[in-house]
């Protein structure tokens, strides 16, 4: 028995009304997709998704009372089968990057021809990402430069998250444990008690989340402690010398 393929629910939110008319003039012209609902408010959009519940929404970015990319998270969190076709007329790799993070299937351009538009309806409808070959090369550039930057921004955060957070007599205490130093000498050294400098090692293990000094030495080497007190010594080294 032949199967037929399903017709495509497809819905349309867009604030321009005459580019909303006319898209749905072409959709009904020269598609087979059922457009169940029209509108051009956002708002009003999310509601008629929870009564149509259609397989794509046809999004404008640019709205006025709530844009696209807000627009795209509340239909996400709906929990539907419903997938969301960004519409905008910029080729902005931000927006592209945003839309396409919330849960966006695909981005298209409002310039874009009738075929292709048609096009990536249907493919979006049937479980596929659409992007038109002229932003493609854009967004995936966008997304690498992003990802490299979010990863350096977090290798930062974790490099000085809590080493940043010792007074400098812990760093002081701290420095000496890389160097081997036993807490009697620790005492010995900083002209403190031996009470105190538990009381220190125990505020170093606090803030740098660690059990015991073996830890705390190893999280130091890791996170360039010791190359910071290889540089005060070499620092200290040439003023003398000087």
């Amino acid at each position: 028995m032949r199967q037929f393929k399903k017709q495509a629910r497809v819905m349309l939110i867009d604030d321009n009304y005459n580019h909303l008319a006319g898209v749905k003039e072409l959709l009904s012209l020269e598609s087979s997709f059922d457009v169940v609902a029209s509108t051009t408010s956002a708002n009003q959009g999310i509601n008629l998704v929870k009564k149509h519940k259609p397989d794509v929404v046809l999004m404008d970015m640019n709205m006025p009372e709530m844009n696209g990319l807000q627009a795209i998270q509340e239909i996400e969190e709906l929990g539907l089968d419903t997938k969301v076709l960004a519409l905008s007329a910029y080729d902005d790799a931000d927006l592209i990057f945003r839309a396409m993070k919330l849960g966006a299937k695909g981005y298209v351009l409002k310039t874009m021809a009738a075929p292709q538009l048609i096009s990536a309806i249907d493919e979006v409808a049937n479980g596929k990402v659409y992007m038109p070959p002229i932003l493609t090369a854009r967004f995936f550039d966008y997304f690498q430069k992003s990802f490299k930057e979010e990863k350096i921004a977090q290798q930062k955060a974790q490099d000085s998250n809590y080493l940043a957070d010792l007074t400098q007599r812990e760093e002081e205490v701290l420095d000496l444990l890389t160097q081997g130093v036993t807490y009697k000498g620790v005492a010995q050294q900083l002209f403190i008690s031996e009470t105190t400098v538990k009381t220190h090692v125990n505020n170093i293990f606090q803030k740098l989340q660690v059990n015991d000094r073996t830890q705390a030495v190893l999280y130091a080497i890791n996170h360039g402690f010791t190359s910071k007190r290889q540089a005060r010594m070499g620092s200290s080294a040439v003023t003398a010398t000087v």
